[in-house]
């Protein structure tokens, strides 16, 4: 997916987030916004996302050679981000089904037990997520939006709570969906957004 900021902006109260933000994001392109806690990244991603509207400005998305209404974006991607819950009365095998109900897999031939071992979970499968670590839940997470079929594909810090072996998971996730869908990663932590190609630093459009 395209998406062109045409010069955006985001203010709470009398604060600029950012302003007059005019940037292109490429078709299958990984970008890393990076900054300072508090610098407005996962705002940012929210606006991207549309789960708040930018003050001013437009975001256009477009899809091959189709426009997409922004009302209809959400369809179109997934976002992962530290501020989402799952459905912790669920087990993992429910929220898989759950979540597949509604979105469509990048690989229609995978079966659960497949991305359970995918996912380093497969003595997990009828476990309450009420009962799972910090580091399992976000593993369920980012589990869900990589093998969910996006052309837009949103991560706000998502390596936290991974351990070391969580990380290294990741990071070969990461380098699976490359090339496949647009990639926005927002970080302060260099493990995170390593492999984007461009890099974009949140307080230069202050």
């Amino acid at each position: 997916m395209e998406v062109l900021l045409e010069n955006i902006s985001k203010k709470y109260f009398k604060e600029w987030i950012f302003k007059n933000l005019h940037f292109q994001f490429i078709s299958k392109e990984s970008y890393a916004v990076i900054g300072a806690n508090g610098s407005g990244k996962s705002t940012f991603l929210q606006v991207i996302a549309g789960i708040i509207p930018p003050t001013s400005g437009k975001i256009n998305y477009r899809n091959t050679t189709v426009n997409i209404d922004n009302a209809h974006v959400y369809q179109y991607l997934s976002i992962v981000a530290p501020y989402q819950s799952l459905i912790e009365e669920f087990t993992l095998k429910e929220m898989y089904e759950f979540h597949f109900s509604f979105k469509k897999k990048r690989c229609e031939n995978i079966s659960f037990q497949t991305w359970l071992e995918e996912l380093m979970l497969s003595k997990s499968a009828n476990k309450s997520l009420a009962h799972f670590s910090s580091g399992m839940k976000q593993r369920v997470k980012l589990g869900l939006a990589f093998y969910s079929e996006n052309s837009l594909l949103l991560l706000d810090e998502p390596t936290s709570n991974l351990d070391s072996q969580g990380i290294d998971w990741y990071k070969v996730q990461v380098e699976k969906i490359k090339g496949k869908s647009t990639l926005i990663i927002c970080s302060n932590q260099i493990e995170e957004y390593e492999q984007c190609a461009q890099r974009l630093t949140i307080t230069d459009w202050k």
